[in-house]
């Protein structure tokens, strides 16, 4: 069980946000000056190797599993029989001080809801599980703080003062 702390941004549907909040939210704890790692979930099949290239072919031609190095990253792609438990990816990543996770939302985790309202304001997560909730809907009350959807600084200041002081 990964030791550094996860965090799950989630929402009860797709199209919230969540990525562009994510990527904002990075910047923000990178400019303070700790490292980020992120866990993306997926439900479709995809594709992180280009077609053609070495590593793709590689996997084509068979193989179960394929890194590549480079002087300043590697990736590895390894075929699962199923979705991976998020704790075993975790373990994963290294030299980082906190994991925000997108989606898994089912997942025993601290987890920042996003509620937008064209989407819909119910609060999916449980209140054990909740750490916050990120909304342009002004009328929403919760037992956790209700931020701003653009309140980054508000959301880095909680997840430090929670998890990384």
């Amino acid at each position: 069980m990964s030791k550094v702390p996860l965090i799950n941004i989630v929402a009860a549907r797709s199209g919230t946000g969540k990525t562009t909040f994510m990527e904002k939210l990075i910047a923000v704890l990178v400019e303070r000056g700790y490292k980020v790692g992120t866990i993306k979930s997926d439900t479709h099949s995809f594709e992180m190797d280009v077609p053609g290239k070495d590593t793709w072919r590689f996997a084509q031609a068979g193989a179960r599993a394929t890194a590549i190095i480079g002087p300043a990253k590697f990736a590895l792609i390894q075929e699962t029989q199923g979705k991976k438990n998020l704790d075993e990816v975790a373990d994963l990543i290294q030299d980082v001080d906190l994991i925000l996770v997108e989606g898994y939302k089912k997942a025993d985790k601290p987890k920042i809801e996003i509620i937008r309202r064209e989407k819909g304001t119910e609060i999916i997560s449980p209140s054990e599980h909740l750490l916050a909730i990120v909304t342009d809907v002004q009328e929403i009350t919760a037992a956790v703080p209700v931020l701003a959807i653009d309140d980054y600084q508000g959301v880095a200041n909680l997840i430090i003062s929670k998890f990384l002081s």
